[in-house]
């Protein structure tokens, strides 16, 4: 089953990181990504660009409304995901605590609908 592990923390914890804490985080994800590589549960990942970039779209009443930011005011943003396939919820919520900034923010983890071809 495929399984979104979504990365949220704030920004400001990664600009407030001393540049040496930085590195060894980055090094830390390195290797979780070839660790995760290497089991066969990795199809995808991306780090997202900073939320000043963000703009959220909106459709209401046929009208397209688009706003600079993101969706919601919070204090975490989303920063990146993995996608992987692993065989239940316990492999995917295993993996999600293997991911760096599971200890500076959270890792949502859901599970992707999985449409078949009868279903559209």
């Amino acid at each position: 089953m495929r399984y979104l592990l979504m990365i949220a923390d704030a920004e400001s914890a990664w600009d407030d990181m001393p540049e040496s804490e930085q590195h060894a985080m980055l090094a830390e994800y390195h290797q979780f990504g070839e660790e995760l590589e290497k089991s066969g549960a990795f199809v995808d990942a991306a780090r997202l660009q900073p939320i000043a970039t963000a703009t959220s779209v909106r459709v209401r009443n046929g009208e397209t409304v688009t706003t600079d930011g993101p969706f919601a005011e919070t204090k975490e943003q989303f920063g990146g995901y993995y996608l992987i396939d692993v065989p239940n919820l316990d492999a995917a919520l295993t993996w999600a605590a293997k991911i760096p900034s599971a200890r500076i923010g959270t890792i949502e983890v859901r599970p992707l609908w999985e449409m078949d071809e009868s279903q559209g």
